[in-house]
């Protein structure tokens, strides 16, 4: 006779050997950090941590040094979600050190990044009423391209508002009146092409002969200087000679008396118009037009 089996045991014996196959995984997995001295943080996310599981990684620069420990709302401040970190003892985590969420490849599986910390810095050290040391947090790669993102949108909006009030009607009719005119213009320009050229080339003319004159001006005033020492010098002579012969005849007194001064201011006059025809050159060198645009007004004082 064939004996009778008991389900109920092969039952039990299934149940405990998996549950032991469970507590064994779990023992090899996670067995070098209960083999190792720990040391427990707090960090404070200001995002959403979906995808983020107890026993997730906590690696720094990439290196893995620990897990999530405990994942809870921040007491006090629902717009935190409060993360306790068991990091192995020894990671160097300092006064800026830096925790922010990342997300792992394609998978989406979410882990803690600790990053940042200059070697000469202090270790970070718990305050007073602190359970544990807190680290600062970051906003992870996705929040800052959500704030991106959002700027971005809110720009491309006021963008398109100020573009609408910008070709609003009555700005399409500046702009369509502002057309017509340059069109107008450039049909009368087009028609006056060949009056316009000849200006310009009458112009070209009249500023090469300028600059001709200009330079044969200076000439013509040392020839007036020379002419004006010459004649003061013979005014001189005279005048010399008239007093030597003041005694012997009386017409030369007159002479010297009444046609002598005469001489001498027409002389002055010679220097004064050889001195503006100085400053007329100099001021034709340095602006050739003022033969077709004549000098500037000038201002006009307090009073006047």
């Amino acid at each position: 006779m064939e004996e009778k089996i008991n389900l109920a045991v092969i039952g039990a014996f299934v149940l405990v050997l998996g549950a032991a196959t469970i507590a064994g995984v779990l023992w090899f997995s996670s067995g070098k950090y209960f083999n190792k001295d720990q040391d427990f943080y707090l960090t404070y996310i200001d995002e959403s941590v979906s995808g983020l599981k107890l026993d997730a990684p906590v690696s720094y620069r990439g290196v893995e040094v620990g897990r999530v420990h405990k994942i809870i709302l921040a007491p006090g401040n629902v717009e935190q979600v409060q993360l306790t970190l068991a990091v192995e003892h020894g990671t160097p985590v300092k006064i800026d050190t830096v925790a922010t969420l990342q997300t792992q490849g394609l998978t989406g599986l979410a882990f803690i990044e600790l990053s940042g910390g200059a070697s000469s810095s202090p270790e970070l050290q718990k305050k007073a009423g602190e359970e544990y040391p807190v680290i600062k947090s970051g906003f992870s790669r996705i929040k800052r391209l959500d704030v991106a993102l959002t700027g971005l949108i809110a720009n491309v909006g006021r963008f398109s508002e100020n573009l609408n009030a910008l070709m609003g009607e009555d700005n399409q009719k500046a702009v369509r009146s502002a057309l017509a005119d340059i069109e107008v213009l450039s049909h009368t320009l087009a028609a006056r092409s060949v009056a316009i050229d000849s200006s310009l080339v009458n112009a070209a003319r009249t500023l090469e002969n300028t600059a001709q004159a200009s330079k044969e001006l200076p000439l013509l005033a040392q020839r007036i200087q020379r002419s004006a020492d010459s004649f003061d010098r013979m005014t001189n002579e005279l005048a010399r000679t008239g007093v030597g012969a003041r005694n012997a005849i009386d017409g030369t007194r007159q002479f010297t008396s009444e046609t002598l001064p005469e001489l001498h201011q027409m002389v002055i006059e010679l220097r004064a118009l050889t001195g503006s025809l100085q400053r007329f050159s100099s001021e034709l060198e340095q602006n050739p037009g003022v033969l077709l645009q004549g000098r500037p007004k000038t201002r006009r004082g307090p009073g006047e």
